[in-house]
């Protein structure tokens, strides 16, 4: 488990990333557990329950995410990869406890528990992926990598993680005869990607170790190869480095996060469109998308 910085005073949402992969006899039960912790401590946020384990973010507050920790260890996860960091406001709207066949979704079976690739620690990853027999992945969706990704790193250019394993047919001309260093947002993804690999009969794999949020956690942004912001899955958008809230804002209609300058831009509306999105949609989507807004807008009044 992640050791736990210290806490901003100005930020009282507590934001907990974790996964662990473990082979569950009754994740149905489990499922119910949880879902009756998290609604008693007043969490918000959304865990997946499969039968290879449990993945999830949820926020709260400091007791709330601390009793999901202790409720989680009792259940025999005692390996969790664990990140923390903070929020202003309640990035989540509800509680969800879901049960699904992955706990991330590739669509090919693989054993991440005995199979996946080498870890790097935070602090030794810039000397990996600089080494110049070294492919950097990156194994997230192209509306991810477009808020930041690592210097020299390939885009896959997917839009979901299900279609990773085709991208690595098409191109395992590229990685052979390489070592190859793979990266996500908290590390869940490579344990898949980097088993597949591995499957496939890679035998140098390598992954980030606790993702990019763990990176921006412990390396000094001076000393960071990495450029722009992560995207993360909630009402913050995107971190920086210490795992600040960041400046981008999604975009409701495609869900690209967007910079300042983008939402500067003439076909930005906010909750209608973009200047990625604005060609895709017709007036009367757009007008459905204005109607939406003007009704957030009332109820955040």
């Amino acid at each position: 488990m992640s050791a736990v910085p210290a806490e901003p005073a100005a930020a009282p949402f507590v934001v907990a990333a974790l996964y662990q992969f473990r082979a569950l006899p009754d994740p149905e039960g489990l499922r119910e557990r949880l879902l009756a912790l998290g609604q008693a401590e007043g969490l918000c946020g959304t865990l997946i329950v499969a039968h290879e384990g449990l993945n999830g973010t949820v926020a709260g507050s400091r007791t709330g995410i601390d009793r999901l920790r202790a409720a989680l260890h009792a259940e025999g996860f005692d390996r969790l990869e664990d990140k923390e960091s903070w929020a202003t406001e309640q990035p989540f709207k509800r509680f969800k406890v879901r049960l699904k066949t992955e706990i991330v979704t590739m669509g090919v079976p693989v054993e991440p528990t005995s199979q996946a690739g080498q870890y790097v620690a935070a602090q030794d990853w810039n000397a990996l992926i600089t080494a110049p027999d070294v492919v950097v992945i990156d194994t997230r969706n192209r509306y991810e990598v477009k808020a930041g990704t690592f210097e020299g790193a390939v885009n896959p250019e997917i839009d979901s993680f299900r279609e990773f394993p085709a991208w690595l047919d098409a191109h395992a001309d590229e990685l052979s005869g390489k070592r190859v260093a793979m990266f996500c947002t908290g590390g869940i993804r490579c344990e898949k990607s980097t088993s597949l690999l591995r499957a496939r009969g890679y035998q140098d794999v390598f992954h980030l170790q606790g993702g990019i949020l763990k990176y921006l956690e412990d390396v000094p942004e001076t000393q960071s190869r990495w450029q722009g912001e992560c995207f993360v899955f909630d009402g913050r958008v995107t971190v920086g480095h210490g795992l600040r809230e960041g400046g981008a804002a999604m975009c409701h209609s495609c869900g690209w996060p967007l910079t300042p300058e983008e939402r500067d831009h003439l076909q930005y509306e906010e909750g209608v469109s973009c200047q990625h999105c604005h060609a895709q949609t017709t007036a009367a989507q757009k007008a459905a998308f204005r109607d939406r807004q003007r009704l957030y807008d009332a109820q955040a009044r």
